[in-house]
């Protein structure tokens, strides 16, 4: 067995290299943290899974290095429409063309060509290993030590120590097991079968996801690429669907004559799940993904969740592994995840009892109840806006009270392209990879304290050719200044007319150490908190 000794050379094993893992690996690199990946196969699964990104998770995949090559695959999706059993549209939920984080609201794309574009990246990141043929056996962890990592290759088992272990090792997740979550059931459990197809024939379609909400035969169909397209069943028996039997399946969509152009790329069964786990954390051992939830598919957000959890634990983790900032900060990855996880788990339920539940009686209820609803003002593009829900209170979101910021603390802050230097950029890549400050005003010693202390990036919100975006943004909420996470969520808010983060007494002591905050700008901090 060979041993490597040293845990200083790996900071962190990620347990799996789907698209959470080596997300949070190039993330993690941006900040200088290194990285080893082990996984067991040795290349990208060559089969399409997920299929949807929401805007978020392009800017993520911005903040990643990955957005200009995961552009050229992807393909904007004119959003959600509920179909009857005879496909007349009992709602219809569009989604914009460019959201609030600057990217289509959202995007298709093939699996096996995301993973691609991040491998490719990952390989030409020098913080970041990936060792393929390589299954993880065991993850301990001693007290306050290090963790212990046992893998099995090709030359037999090593033994590798890190600060810290990411499980992104799915739904099956050894890394859940050595940590001893369990499965909390959210009672959503059906069988479908999933078939994917690459076909020049003309197929009806309206660019968007289309849900049938037909009890005896619920599907879901959507177009993913140039030729290809994804048809999901319930079918209600486990029998494979011979020629035929899809031939009548597909036959709203498409007309199949003998020898037709339809080449079926995957026919494979699922069952789809509603789960998430009782714990994410033990220790510097991480759940991430499959590994701490699953969600049924019926809005898109499997792969997203993942990709959020990478996001948000990453600075975390950044921060402690390299600034010491508190331990206690690793505690917010669950408290703020979790909740917002289980949120759209049971979004996904709703939709998904929308489409199969209850029987013909239920059904004629449901298309009423859903074409009154669609006809309030505002309603569709509502539900579009707020699919992804703000972060909870916490230590590292202020959540405003009567009058203070109304409504953006938790909040992600919106990015549009700005002007910099002459070119066009998008906000994030002015702000860089650490917290930053947007302002309406120029800020007074006490706020600069702050931004000089968090190393943050000041950006005063006029003259920035955003249109005015930005300066709008925070009129509305009734804010004069922002303090923003890495992950671009807004942390504080300087209310209107105020002098002053509202909640520096909460956040503070979890990011601030004596090495990395000279004392002057910890009493500069502890004179401008409220008290």
């Amino acid at each position: 067995m060979t041993v490597e000794q040293h845990p200083s050379d790996i900071p962190v094993v990620i347990v799996g290299a789907g698209p959470v893992g080596v997300t949070a690996a190039l993330l993690l690199a941006r900040r200088g943290v290194r990285a080893l990946l082990l996984e067991r196969h040795h290349d990208v699964y060559p089969l399409p899974r997920a299929v949807a990104a929401d805007d978020e998770v392009r800017r993520i995949l911005q903040a990643a290095g990955v957005q200009e090559e995961f552009a050229v695959i992807a393909r904007p999706a004119r959003g959600l429409r509920l179909l009857d059993a005879r496909h007349r549209v009992m709602a219809e939920f569009p989604r914009a063309a460019q959201g609030a984080h600057g990217f289509p609201q959202t995007s298709m794309f093939d699996q096996p060509e995301l993973e691609r574009v991040l491998r490719d990246a990952l390989a030409r990141v020098p913080e970041c290993e990936l060792r393929g043929g390589a299954e993880v056996i065991g993850i301990e962890q001693d007290g306050d030590g290090p963790v212990t990592v046992t893998y099995r290759d090709g030359a037999g088992d090593h033994v590798v120590r890190a600060d810290a272990v990411l499980g992104c090792d799915g739904a099956n997740s050894l890394t859940r097991d050595a940590i001893g979550a369990e499965w909390e059931d959210l009672r959503f459990e059906e069988r479908w079968t999933v078939v994917d197809v690459r076909t020049s024939l003309p197929v009806s379609c309206w660019e968007g996801v289309d849900q049938i909400c037909d009890p005896r035969r619920p599907a879901t169909f959507m177009r993913i690429g140039e030729d290809r397209y994804r048809w999901e069943f319930r079918l209600g028996d486990d029998s494979e669907l011979d020629d035929e039997r899809l031939r009548r399946l597909v036959a709203p969509w498409v007309d199949l004559a003998p020898g037709a152009d339809f080449e079926v790329l995957r026919q494979a069964r699922y069952t789809f799940r509603a789960r998430i786990t009782d714990r994410w954390r033990r220790g510097r051992v991480f759940l991430l993904g499959d590994a701490a939830h699953l969600t049924p598919p019926f809005i898109g957000q499997g792969l997203c969740a993942g990709l959020r959890d990478a996001y948000n634990l990453s600075w975390k983790l950044a921060r402690v592994l390299q600034q010491e900032a508190d331990e206690r900060l690793l505690d917010t990855y669950e408290s703020e995840r979790k909740p917002h996880a289980r949120r759209m788990i049971r979004l996904a339920v709703a939709m998904g009892w929308a489409m199969t539940g209850g029987q013909d009686g239920a059904a004629a209820v449901r298309r009423g109840v859903l074409g009154a609803a669609v006809r309030v003002p505002g309603l569709s593009t509502a539900a579009a806006r707020d699919l992804s829900p703000a972060l909870v209170s916490g230590p590292l979101v202020r959540r405003p009270v009567r009058g203070v910021g109304r409504g953006l603390g938790g909040r992600f802050c919106p990015q549009p392209w700005v002007i910099v230097h002459g070119r066009r950029a998008r906000l994030d890549d002015l702000l860089g990879d650490s917290f930053a400050v947007v302002t309406a005003l120029p800020l007074s010693p006490s706020l600069k304290a702050v931004a000089d202390g968090l190393g943050a990036r000041t950006v005063l919100a006029v003259g920035l050719g955003d249109d005015g975006r930005l300066a709008a943004w925070l009129r509305e909420g009734r804010a004069d200044a922002v303090l923003l996470r890495p992950d671009r969520v807004v942390m504080d808010v300087v209310p209107s007319g105020g002098h002053a983060f509202t909640g520096t007494t909460s956040w503070a002591p979890l990011l601030h150490t004596a090495r990395n905050f000279p004392r002057n700008v910890t009493e500069s901090l502890s004179r401008s908190t409220p008290r």
